[in-house]
């Protein structure tokens, strides 16, 4: 059986929202710092201000409460692809990532033909309506043959403004961002096309040279994907796009922080230059996340994940990540000593900004959707709501 029917019945589902809620005692993360037992109350799918005369109330003291990841690029998990799979496929790898705290999740798709890709993005726009991602990110095929990283060099495309449109007309209304090395022929026209439409451009997979990165920023780009990687490395004579990314204060950055991708050094630098409000984690995911090594694909390419480290059987490189949100909170916090407040602002409140999304996502506050993460002392997941609903409920003493 095909059609929405057949996604509605496999979509990710959980017990009804209660009425009311409690969750009291808690290390809560807030927009104006730490909240030492304090307390988030949950009315149906929101944050409510106030709990109505007997609301169930559960004590999570030793637990830290914050809200729910956010993750704006992200190609699977759970054994299943976003790039290629079918609607069912989606749903598993969103639920895979919802039960490490992902509540919101952008699908990203790879490098491919133009007919994969608007096939895949009318799908994807699809779960998009129902509620189950947020959007979607076109990764490639606009992207530079000189850093492709994992991306099919045979169907890379220089960045045709009215192919870059015809990926936005396939997401209808849904597409979220564009990854493109704007100093390819039609770059920066694309650019500023993304602009014009209410899309994210992306610097990424790019060998662009400082001045070329400046003027695409200037052109509107707004966000740099996974900074460090498939991009020229930091120089003191051709400083190129990271020291651009890094100084421009309408920029974005994205790190994967799996401690393959980056050094802590490159993460504290990022912290340090672009500043708490301008990072963003994400997770670069493919298939294997949340389910183990062994061979995948990853659009056409062929990969072999082992020890967690995704890379190409040909040639090698880096292929996405197996990183879920809940380990790069992990390590932001005790091994790159990133204060708890900073990785969660990186995790949740920035990236919501960046998707326009933060009036209902990206923060424990009144009026949101109770979208949260509850974790214990050592930051591993205990229990995870989204829009009311337990995803994962926790089983507290």
């Amino acid at each position: 059986m095909c059609g929405s029917a057949a996604r509605a019945r496999t979509a990710p589902t959980g017990p009804r929202p209660p009425h009311s809620l409690v969750l009291r005692g808690a290390r809560a993360v807030l927009p104006t710092g730490i909240d030492d037992g304090g307390q988030v109350v949950v009315e149906g799918t929101r944050i409510a201000r106030h709990a109505p005369e007997n609301t169930e109330v559960i004590d999570v003291r030793d637990h830290w409460l914050v809200p729910g990841f956010v993750d704006i690029h992200n190609h699977g998990g759970g054994g299943a692809s976003f790039t290629s799979g079918t609607a069912d496929d989606v749903l598993k790898g969103i639920h895979t990532h919802r039960t490490h705290g992902t509540t919101t999740l952008v699908a990203s798709t790879v490098t491919g033909d133009m007919h994969t890709l608007t096939a895949q993005a009318g799908l994807l726009s699809e779960l998009a309506e129902q509620g189950d991602i947020a959007g979607v990110h076109f990764e490639g095929p606009f992207i530079s043959p000189c850093r492709k990283g994992a991306h099919s060099e045979a169907l890379l495309r220089d960045p045709d403004p009215a192919e870059v449109r015809k990926l936005i007309d396939a997401a209808r209304g849904h597409a979220r961002m564009v990854t493109l090395a704007t100093e390819l022929p039609g770059g920066l026209d694309s650019v500023r096309l993304l602009a014009e439409h209410g899309v994210l451009a992306a610097i990424g997979h790019t060998d662009a040279t400082y001045e070329q990165t400046v003027e695409a920023i200037d052109a509107g780009a707004t966000v740099a994907t996974h900074l460090f990687n498939a991009m020229p490395a930091l120089g003191h004579r051709a400083p190129g796009p990271i020291a651009a990314l890094l100084e421009d204060e309408r920029v974005t950055v994205e790190l994967i922080n799996d401690g393959t991708h980056l050094h802590p050094a490159a993460l504290q630098l990022a912290f340090h230059h672009a500043g708490t409000d301008r990072v963003t984690f994400i997770t670069d995911a493919m298939d294997a996340a949340g389910f183990g090594d062994g061979r995948y694909l990853l659009g056409p390419l062929e990969v072999e994940v082992s020890g967690g480290v995704a890379r190409l059987v040909e040639g090698g490189s880096i292929a996405g990540s197996t990183l879920t949100l809940d380990r790069a909170f992990w390590r932001a916090v005790t091994v790159d000593r990133i204060p708890v407040v900073d990785a969660v602002a990186a995790l949740s409140a920035n990236p919501a900004r960046l998707l326009g999304m933060y009036d209902r996502v990206g923060s424990l506050e009144p009026g949101k959707d109770a979208d949260l993460v509850l974790l214990d002392a050592d930051f591993a997941v205990k229990g995870v709501m989204r829009k009311g609903s337990w995803v994962v409920k926790p089983q507290l003493p």
